[in-house]
């Protein structure tokens, strides 16, 4: 058993902080983006691949950017705790605290994509496809923030790796943000790339994105399965979790992407 002594705060300097969840969307931007330069420059070596200008992407890093604060805290807002930021309206921007919802900045991203490849006459799914081989990346940082901030614990656990936050309630639990740093991070990156590199998925447009939505829904279903559900919300009728319910819908969502795609081929 593990005793959850973590300080969220990296770097006090009293009114300004620097906290580990911060510093984890930096890093998963950052990283990000040097690999997704990486797989621009082997599309653009491969004729077998439609050329990607990097400046494009460049340019798209910006809208992915406000696309996945704004839709990552709107989503968590209306999909896991409205009532109290209705109450609290000053709350919603104090988003270095905590309270981004993945499904909800996964709905940002698209947006953004959407619109900037309209805006650039370009292929949307060529740029989602990039992005789904490094997204796994940001989840993997972002995740191991949680678990330093004591947040999104798991349920009741007696195993030797269970984890204690005291900040909670002293009850010994599933580290289940770790659970999700390697399911939905590592394992999820080595699987998508795997398909985009070894099988050349990259060749046809959008099935990496659809796979991308797959994989994660399920590995996040996993997951959820360890996951204290969220105290405000509860088990939806009595048997899914916000985050298991959002993952079905975008599970089908990845069937249906593939479908069309097959449909029109």
């Amino acid at each position: 058993m593990i005793v959850h002594n973590f300080d969220p705060v990296l770097i006090d300097l009293g009114i300004f902080q620097i906290r580990w969840y911060s510093l984890a969307y930096i890093a998963g931007i950052a990283l990000g983006w040097l690999y997704a330069t990486k797989i621009i420059k082997k599309i653009n070596k491969e004729k077998k691949y439609e050329p990607i200008k990097q400046e494009n992407f460049d340019e798209l890093v910006t809208y992915l950017i406000i696309g996945i604060i704004l839709g990552g805290r709107i989503g968590y807002i209306v999909f896991y705790n409205l009532s109290y930021y209705i109450e609290n309206f000053f709350e919603v921007f104090k988003i270095w605290q905590g309270g981004m919802s993945f499904h909800g900045g996964l709905i940002g991203l698209i947006i953004a994509v959407y619109i900037f490849s309209k805006n650039s006459k370009t292929n949307f799914f060529q740029y989602t496809d990039i992005i789904s081989c490094v997204a796994p990346i940001g989840i993997f940082f972002v995740r191991i923030a949680n678990f330093i901030n004591g947040e999104l614990y798991g349920k009741i656990s007696n195993l030797p790796w269970s984890v204690v936050f005291p900040n909670t309630d002293n009850i010994a639990r599933h580290p289940s943000q770790i659970y999700e740093a390697i399911l939905e991070g590592f394992i999820l990156f080595l699987l998508l790339n795997f398909f985009a590199i070894k099988k050349k998925l990259l060749i046809k447009t959008g099935y990496l994105s659809a796979l991308f939505l797959i994989l994660y829904s399920f590995l996040r279903m996993i997951s959820e399965y360890f996951r204290e559900p969220d105290i405000q919300i509860g088990y939806l009728f009595n048997y899914f979790s916000m985050g298991t319910l959002l993952s079905v819908i975008f599970l089908v969502a990845g069937f249906i992407i593939i479908f069309f795609k097959k449909k029109n081929e």
